[in-house]
């Protein structure tokens, strides 16, 4: 199963990077949950809000809605930022999916190419058997490429999460979070994106991927185009599978 996921992962992004040479464009797009690095900030504040609707109607009434927003503010040496995003499916009105997401980071650089960092994050997903997960971590990033054209950051450090089940109970546990954080900056109007987390828990592993392509439409709008997976090695006893893909296109705007 890993390895498909990889494989499916790989394939999506390969196929998002041959896509985007067909566009002309303008502004980069940041993941929500990639650090922001104040080494490379051209302003103090960065703030974008997405909105993506698609609907169905006929022989079967159908529609998805995702949104999101994130608020970056730059120092010399640290950024601090703050995101939320929702994903929400139905269908034949029954919902089929729904998730709620918060939370806020903070990097700090040592060196051009080291920093440590700190973050919080709440989920909501009832359809995966969470009423919540909250994870802290924090730890040392190393930038090991900075961009353009290419940026790439990996970083790993400690940290504690607690889950609230659907199924009542809760569970608190130590893990070890690590991330890879990759950016292609393809032209002035497009990048390419793709990051990789992993939170370890003993028996209890959870791995995300999203893969996205962002491409500028004006210097206010950008099209996203993006690919995630969450695999969960041991999920909550209600849940019928381990892994959950979403497909999103999104409209976002940069204030």
């Amino acid at each position: 199963m890993a390895f498909l996921n990889l494989r499916h992962t790989l394939l999506f992004s390969v196929g998002l990077l041959a896509a985007a040479h067909s566009f002309s464009a303008m502004a980069d797009v940041t993941d929500f949950e990639a650090l922001d690095d104040p080494s490379t900030a051209k302003k103090p504040f960065d703030g974008k809000a997405q909105l993506g609707y698609t609907g169905h109607s006929g022989n079967t009434d159908s529609k998805t809605l995702n949104a999101g927003a994130y608020a970056t503010w730059f120092r010399k040496d640290h950024s601090y930022s703050i995101w939320a995003n929702a994903n929400s499916a139905s269908s034949d009105d029954e919902t089929t999916a729904e998730r709620y997401q918060l939370g806020g980071r903070t990097r700090y650089n040592l060196t051009n190419r080291n920093y440590l960092f700190g973050q919080l994050r709440w989920t909501s997903d009832r359809f995966a058997g969470y009423h919540s997960r909250t994870v802290l971590a924090g730890g040392y990033g190393r930038q090991i490429l900075v961009g353009p054209p290419h940026s790439l950051s990996v970083e790993a450090g400690p940290g504690i999460r607690h889950d609230d089940l659907t199924s009542g109970g809760s569970d608190t546990r130590l893990i070890a979070y690590g991330a890879l954080n990759y950016a292609y900056h393809i032209s002035d109007t497009a990048n390419l994106t793709q990051r990789i987390g992993l939170q370890y828990a003993g028996n209890n592993t959870t791995t995300d991927s999203e893969s996205a392509l962002n491409v500028s439409i004006n210097k206010d709008f950008t099209l996203r185009l993006a690919y995630a997976i969450e695999h969960n090695s041991n999920p909550p006893a209600d849940t019928t599978h381990k892994t959950d893909s979403t497909t999103t296109v999104s409209l976002i705007y940069g204030f």
